[in-house]
C-alpha cells in the first residue's frame, strides 16, 4: 500500500489556514483573524520543517539515544524536503557512531554531505567524526584531511577542543 506524502497534507492544511485567514480579515472579523494568524503561522512552519527531525533532536539533546533512534526509523526520507535529508542522514550517523557501527555511520555521514547541509559548524561535526572514523581504520593521511576540512567549517570554534583532542589521537597513530 502506497502511503501519503505528509507534504501533500501539511501542505494542504497551511492552504487552508491562509485561505480561512484572508477570509477573516476580508469579512471584519479582525480580533479572530489575528489569533488564527498565530495558528497560520504554525501550520505553515510544519510545512517546512519535519516534526520528527525536531523531535529527534530534541531526544538527542537530552542523550536519548534510543529515542532518537525510534523517531529516525519512522521517518522516510524521501518524503522530507531536500534540505532536511542531509539533517537526517547526519542524525542516523550521530546514532549509529554511539553504537560503534562505524562503516554505518561512515556512509550516512557521506550523505549527509552530500545532500547538503546550511550550517558550517554542522559540516565540521561532520567532517570531524569522519576524522574519527578514518581514524579508528587506521587511515591517518584521510583523517588529517578530514580533519583539515572540520577546521576550515569551524569559523566560530565550536568544535576547537574536539578537533584538538581528535588531532593527538591522529597524529599517535
Amino acid at each position: 500500500m502506497k502511503t501519503i506524502d505528509s507534504r501533500i497534507v501539511k501542505g494542504a492544511l497551511a492552504m487552508v489556514a491562509i485561505v480561512y485567514n484572508v477570509y477573516l480579515f476580508a469579512t471584519g472579523h479582525w480580533i479572530s483573524g489575528i489569533f488564527f494568524l498565530l495558528a497560520t503561522a504554525i501550520c505553515v512552519v510544519l510545512f517546512f520543517r519535519s516534526i520528527r527531525l525536531i523531535l529527534t533532536f530534541l531526544q538527542l539533546r537530552q542523550q536519548k539515544m534510543e529515542g532518537a533512534k525510534k523517531w529516525l526509523d519512522r521517518i522516510n526520507p524521501d518524503h522530507l524536503w531536500k534540505g532536511q535529508r542531509g539533517y537526517y542522514y547526519f542524525l542516523m550517523g550521530s546514532v549509529d557512531i554511539q553504537k560503534n557501527s562505524l562503516s554505518q555511520s561512515e556512509k550516512f555521514f557521506r550523505s549527509a554531505l552530500s545532500h547538503g547541509l546550511k550550517m558550517d559548524h554542522d559540516k565540521a561535526a561532520v567532517y570531524l567524526n569522519l576524522a574519527i572514523i578514518s581514524a579508528n581504520k587506521r587511515k591517518k593521511r584521510e583523517a588529517i584531511h578530514l580533519l583539515n576540512e572540520a577546521k576550515k567549517y569551524d569559523s566560530k570554534g565550536y568544535l576547537k577542543n574536539d578537533i584538538k583532542q581528535i588531532s593527538k589521537m591522529v597524529n599517535s597513530i
